[in-house]
């Protein structure tokens, strides 16, 4: 929850994405550009999986530049027409004889209107000449002779609907519709509806046993493309019947398999809508609009190897074997581009508007079926969402690296689980919307770390990186929010670090030396004060001051220092070690300790600001610094100090009044781990606890005493020799009723 709140902005920005995505999905604002990528991930998933194979069942025959050239320009007389029906479905035996081509007008080159205007007219006097005609006009009829044709055989004539201010109608439909117009609930809309049509002449569309419309349906997103086609249509106009009727794909499969009845099923819920259609066994998914999606098997036209292409010419001159298309399916129309029935699909900017509908007779007779779900909208919102939060929680809360995996997974799982539904259960989801989100959430994610959050730790780095240690600094980093140089008041550890008899050094060298001698020993402690995880204050000539507790907050800063201080003094050791093999001189520092209450944060003027500690506790830790040489020892800590680190083996100093200070304070020395194991063994710890306490009470004798055997045992001990001399002094004098045992220090 912590993460959660500490990169909540980063989180809201990455959120953006996804409404804009769920606004998509749900309809409240619907971005073109995104069905246009959904359209394109559409053709690119349906070229990858087409068979692109040839379907031997369905043949087309084509009107084509070579068929023209041979039997003159389209439209066709109609006794050629009737001369090509006859010879597919009699020589030929075709199953099915599907047109895509209409007959809306009068055959023009029929002789019988000339003649009967001869017999009416110049030879009107003639007899028998005005009979004979009538009764030659149903030989020389050429509509007449193609219905004939048509007639009591198995074949569906092609229309088309129309949808205009002034419905318009040409042409007779079937006799009766698909579906009856009460076949839905009312008010609501379950196919195209259309008020107009162009169908054939009466007599053509009375003989043919079936007729389909042609129409299909363009991408909205303004690329012409077909991807889909309706195999209903509701007609409401008052020129026909009004009804449900079919395509010309759905009439020619139903007649190949004896035209059995269409189904309606509709999905369940409160306002139901058209799930599929059903054909015996053969369930067809269709969308709102009816329409199924096409399902294409190759790039289409005579080269494209999905059907076979016959020349048209080629059938009404004779020219294929008796039988040779026996039980095909064949659809008629036209590839000549100046018959203008080439359209726009997803696998071609050119394909024949007839292959379309062979697709869809050829789709339904393999049961190679995509749909649309009713449901697709809730998957495009689900998928969103979860991808949404995955990426606004994980791309904020993990590094740059783990982020480009999360989002690069995330984008393989959405498009894996598509198209693993797409492949292996024939659905059609939306995919555009989830990407997009995706890239966005990404790029916003990333751009956020790097120019707000990056500039938020350069900045930290800036400010903290010269005197605090690279690892806290890297701490800090995560959480970079806390940290500022705004002032504030916690209990922390200071530490003062000088080096003795440093002008005496001084004296000794150039400057150059100095220089390079000053930074080889502040470099050796200030590496010993990072390593502790302390923050280097600041360096005064011959001093080092540095600080435990912030800027991060450090629970043991006061164990933390004087492990610090016993380090440094071993590096102290070891650079003399050196020194005397170099022939330089040797150091020695004193290190003031105290813990409390101060004040850290930026501190200044305008001209020159630091960040660091002030207080009366750091007053008091430079005081303790200067005291060191005085009690002979490297370290004094403050009584505050020692009862923090209470795991360190301690010997009192004394009680002192310090400069600026009204109360005494108890002082401490850290004794290394072997001293403290030798002192603890042979009891110089009780014993010099006991000298102590003889001295506050003024029993000098007794301090003498005890003070003795210490004393004779280290002889060169600064400490034990600073008490003999107190004790000898102080037995010369009386009595001291007011005297609290402190000892007053009126300089540093």
């Amino acid at each position: 929850m912590n993460a959660l709140r500490r990169h909540w902005p980063r989180i809201a920005i990455t959120l953006l994405p996804v409404l804009l995505a769920l606004a998509h999905a749900t309809g409240i604002w619907p971005l073109t550009a995104l069905e246009r990528l959904d359209h394109l991930i559409y053709d690119i998933r349906l070229r990858a999986t087409m068979p692109r194979t040839l379907d031997t069942r369905v043949v087309i025959v084509d009107v084509d530049d070579a068929s023209l050239a041979r039997q003159g320009q389209w439209p066709w007389a109609r006794d050629t027409m009737a001369r090509l029906t006859t010879e597919l479905l009699v020589r030929q035996q075709v199953a099915v004889l599907g047109f895509d081509v209409m007959f809306l007008e009068p055959d023009r080159s029929s002789s019988t209107e000339r003649l009967r205007q001869i017999a009416n007219g110049p030879l009107r006097h003639m007899p028998g000449l005005a009979a004979e005609i009538e009764r030659l006009a149903p030989t020389l009829d050429h509509d007449i002779t193609f219905a004939g044709a048509l007639r009591n055989r198995r074949v569906a004539l092609g229309y088309y609907f129309t949808r205009t201010p002034v419905p318009s109608a040409k042409g007779q439909l079937p006799a009766v519709p698909l579906l009856p117009p009460d076949t839905f609930a009312a008010g609501a809309a379950y196919a195209t509806g259309w008020n107009g049509f162009g169908a054939s002449l009466p007599m053509l569309a009375q003989a043919a046993p079936a007729a389909g419309f042609l129409n299909t349906l363009v991408g909205e997103t303004g690329d012409g493309a077909i991807r889909s086609a309706p195999l209903i249509a509701r007609y409401e106009g008052d020129q026909a019947q009004p009804g449900y009727y079919e395509s010309l794909g759905l009439a020619v499969y139903r007649l190949a398999n004896g035209s059995p009845p269409v189904r309606p099923l509709l999905a369940p819920g409160a306002a139901p809508q058209l799930e599929s259609l059903a054909i015996g066994r053969l369930r067809i998914p269709v969308d709102q609009t009816a329409s199924m999606q096409v399902p294409f098997r190759g790039p289409g036209g005579a080269n494209g190897g999905s059907f076979r292409y016959v020349a048209a010419a080629d059938v009404v001159e004779g020219r294929l074997a008796p039988g040779e298309l026996k039980d095909k399916i064949v659809l008629m129309g036209a590839t000549a581009p100046g018959l203008q029935d080439l359209r726009a699909t997803p696998v071609g900017a050119a394909f024949p508007g007839v292959e379309v509908h062979a697709n869809i007779v050829s789709g339904l007779l393999d049961h190679r079926l995509l749909a649309v779900p009713d449901y697709a909208p809730g998957y495009e919102v689900l998928t969103v969402l979860v991808a949404g939060l995955v990426l606004a929680l994980g791309l904020s809360l993990l590094s740059a690296p783990r982020a480009v995996l999360l989002g690069a997974g995330t984008a393989a799982v959405l498009v894996a689980l598509n198209t693993w539904l797409y492949a292996s259960h024939s659905l059609v989801l939306p995919l555009a919307s989830a990407l997009v989100m995706v890239a966005l959430a990404f790029a916003l994610n990333m751009s956020w770390g790097y120019f707000i959050e990056s500039r938020t730790r350069r900045g930290l780095v800036r400010l903290f990186g010269t005197y605090v240690p690279p690892q806290l600094v890297n701490e800090m980093l995560q959480r970079p929010g806390r940290y500022s140089m705004r002032a504030e008041s916690k209990e922390m550890t200071v530490l003062f670090c000088d080096m003795r008899d440093f002008t005496r050094l001084s004296e000794q060298m150039t400057p150059a030396e100095l220089q390079a001698f000053l930074n080889t020993v502040f470099s050796r402690l200030t590496n010993v004060i990072s390593a502790h995880r302390g923050t280097v204050d600041k360096y005064m000539g011959d001093c080092v001051m540095a600080f435990w507790g912030a800027p991060i907050d450090t629970p043991d800063h006061a164990a933390l220092a004087v492990r610090a201080a016993l380090d440094m003094t071993d590096a102290v050791r070891d650079m003399n070690r050196i020194h005397r093999a170099g022939g330089r001189p040797e150091i020695s520092v004193g290190i003031g300790i105290n813990s409390g209450v101060m004040s850290v944060g930026d501190m200044g003027s305008a001209a020159r600001r630091s960040y660091t500690v002030v207080g009366d506790a750091v007053n008091l830790a430079s005081r303790l610094e200067g005291l060191s040489g005085h009690y002979g020892v490297e370290i004094v800590a403050s009584g505050t100090t020692r009862d923090l680190t209470p795991d360190y083996t301690w010997q009192e100093l004394d009680s002192v009044l310090v400069k600026g200070k009204a109360q005494a304070v108890a002082v401490f020395t850290p004794l290394t781990t072997e001293a403290a194991i030798a002192a603890q063994r042979t009891g110089q710890l009780q014993r010099w606890a006991q000298v102590l306490a003889a001295y506050r009470r003024q029993d000098w004798a007794m301090g003498r005493n005890l003070l003795a055997p210490l004393l004779a045992a280290d002889a060169k001990k600064v400490l034990y020799q600073l008490y003999a001399q107190r004790l000898a002094s102080m037995a010369l004098r009386p009595q001291d009723p007011s005297w609290d045992g402190a000892t007053r220090f009126e300089t540093k």
